[in-house]
This record gives C-alpha cells, structure tokens and sequence, in this order.
C-alpha cells in the first residue's frame, strides 16, 4: 500500500507538469516505472491508460480555451497513426534510436529555456504536405522509442514559430490523444496486464492533469510554459538516454 500510495503522488506530480504544456506523461510514468523495477508487460498498457486520461482531460481543458487549431492539428495526425503503429511494430534494437532521439530533445530544451523570452514569429499555416511528412516522422519515432508523440510535436511547433506556447499545447494534447488511442488498439491483450494499483494511479493522474492544464491554460506566462516545456523535454531526454526498460 505505501509503495502503491508513493506511486500515485509521483503520476500526480508527472501529469502535473506534463499537462500543463500539453503533453500527457507517457515519458514520465515510464521512467519512474523502469527505476522501480517493474516488467515491460505492465509498464505499457499502464503508461498508455494514464495518458489517454491526462491527453483527453488536457485536450478538452485547452479546446475549451480556445487554444486549438483543427488546421494545424490534421496533417501531422493523419500521418502520425499509421507510421506509430509502422514504428512499434519494428523488432530491431531501439537503444541508439532512443539515444539519438534523447540528444535531440536535450538539444530542443536548451533552445526553448534559454530564448524562451524571444519566441519565433507565428508564421502562415503549415503547408499541407509539410505537416503530412512531419506527422509520419513524429509518428514513426514515437512508436520506435516508446515516447509520446506530442513531446516531439510540441517544440516543433514552437521553433518553427507555427504556434505559440498555449495553441502548440492544445494541438499536441489533441496529438497524444489520438496516438495513445491508436497504442491502445494495437496492444488491446496486454490491457490484462494492469497491475492492482491501475484505479488510484488513475485518479491521480487524472486529477493532476485537471490542475496541470488549469494551470497552463489561465494563470502561467507564456515564457513560463516555454521553459516548462524545456523541463519536460530534459525530463524525456534524460529518461531514453539513461533509462533502459
């Protein structure tokens, strides 16, 4: 029970944090599983159930708001479920993918904490095939390392200048939606893998993503959501280098 309970107050915190930026966790919840110990079998359907929660609360909170743009959100979802599912279904070793992919991120949050208070012009909309060709990178790089595809998505966005802070977080909760979804359906059996603590790990998340996304949506600076995005991408970063499940 006080593992159980530990559990829970470190979701709670995780989803916090991520949903605040639009993003739901996944990365999170999969570094704090892998230093505890657990198995692959658990660790990915749980993962995958916590962030459709978060992803679903954050994408709903953020609509709401008005920050999101259906325009900009399509063309990198069509592309983005197919290739994830492409990206999964590989069987070679992700450990340089992950490494690779790491270093990038790392890369992606120097650039966002440290200019965050000189923020790229928000430019025209993204050309369709741009967006199509970026959602299938995106898509297929999450599926091969197992990280959600919004915490790609959402510095992307922003360094491109296709977005602000908030509309990139509305887009890219929206963008973890439909990809954890996707996971979901393509890994349905080991949904009876859940282990005992799933409902209150549930709740936790749950409720850290209403306070997350409330505070990203109305009270935190658009400085303050760019450089909390670079601690979520160090995070993430930190995690695929140096945390092997």
């Amino acid at each position: 029970m006080p593992e159980t309970a530990l559990f829970a107050a470190l979701f709670f915190a995780t989803a916090t944090l991520y949903s605040s930026v639009g993003n739901a966790g996944a990365s999170g919840y999969l570094a704090v599983m892998a230093l505890a110990g657990m198995s692959q079998t658990v660790m990915k359907p749980t993962a995958l159930l916590l962030n459709i929660i978060v992803a679903a609360i954050a994408a709903g909170r953020f609509y709401r708001a008005g920050y999101f743009s259906w325009t900009l959100f399509w063309p990198f979802a069509l592309s983005s479920v197919p290739f994830a599912g492409l990206g999964g279904a590989l069987s070679v070793p992700a450990t340089l993918y992950n490494v690779i992919v790491g270093i990038i991120l790392l890369l992606a949050a120097y650039r966002l904490f440290f200019y965050a208070e000189t923020a790229a012009p928000i430019r025209r909309p993204v050309p369709l095939l741009v967006g199509i060709a970026w959602g299938a990178g995106v898509g297929f790089v999450a599926g091969l390392t197992g990280i959600g595809g919004g915490i790609l998505l959402s510095p992307l966005l922003l360094l491109a200048g296709w977005a602000d802070a908030r509309k990139s977080a509305g887009v890219g909760a929206a963008f973890v939606l439909v990809n954890s979804v996707a996971g979901v359906v393509g890994h349905v059996a080991a949904m009876g893998s859940l282990p005992r603590g799933i409902a209150l790990w549930a709740v936790a998340a749950a409720m850290g993503g209403i306070v997350g996304s409330e505070l990203g949506v109305r009270h935190w600076a658009e400085v303050t959501l760019r450089r909390l995005l670079a601690l979520v991408l160090v995070i993430a970063g930190v995690k695929l280098i140096l945390v092997r499940r």
